[in-house]
């Protein structure tokens, strides 16, 4: 029979009052566990890499600042995810203002380029519209396809597919109903085949100009 320490909650509850306490190798500890995914989640919503990075610090910071108001009510990564995309929605909220969309497809492109495959977000999440592309070219595709997404639908995708957090998991992070998150995935998903498939669409018909 599991005892105290080996309860993951019991487990969880103890790192959480080594952070409490300032404990700055428990804060070095989070950054481990977490950083890349924090990082995954936050270049997909954003698109820029150096933006990515600036806002996954401020996530880590935040979380660190305000440790004394986690009750424990939902998991850490959770909370950190919570923290993590609400940063994301006003650094959106702000390039909108500042920059052309098209110009931040150009750089998004550019940028996806360094990421690689995002775990669950690939190929086989949407039905692919060509047999004659190229396994790489359709990823980029997708990448960029990803961008174009609209903000509210994005979050909830990658939260899903790129992070495999329950419906559950996703409702407290994003403080949305369960039904809500569910609708608004199968949306967000449908828009990212349809993105593809005209991106891809688009290509193809420039190179038969050619």
């Amino acid at each position: 029979m599991a005892g105290p320490a080996d309860d993951p909650r019991e487990a969880e509850a103890a790192f959480v009052a080594r952070l409490k306490a300032r404990d700055e190798q428990a804060f070095n500890e989070l950054m481990t566990l977490y950083q890349r995914r924090v990082f995954a989640l936050v270049f997909r919503m954003l698109g820029r890499r150096a933006e990515a990075e600036e806002v996954t610090q401020e996530a880590f910071l935040q979380v660190f600042r305000a440790i004394d108001k986690f009750r424990g009510e939902s998991k850490l990564s959770t909370w950190l995810f919570r923290v993590a995309v609400n940063l994301c929605k006003n650094r959106m909220k702000y390039n909108q203002r500042r920059a052309s969309a098209g110009q931040q497809d150009l750089d998004s492109l550019a940028d996806h380029s360094d990421l690689g495959a995002a775990e669950g977000v690939s190929v086989g999440r949407v039905h692919r519209p060509d047999e004659t592309a190229q396994g790489n070219q359709l990823e980029q595709i997708v990448k960029l396809a990803f961008t174009q997404l609209e903000p509210e639908f994005r979050q909830l995708v990658i939260l899903r597919d790129v992070e495999d957090l329950s419906y559950e998991e996703i409702a407290d992070v994003t403080g949305l109903p369960r039904g809500t998150v569910k609708s608004r995935i199968h949306r967000g998903r449908a828009q990212l085949r349809a993105r593809v498939e005209r991106i891809l669409g688009e290509k193809l018909g420039k190179g038969k100009k050619k």
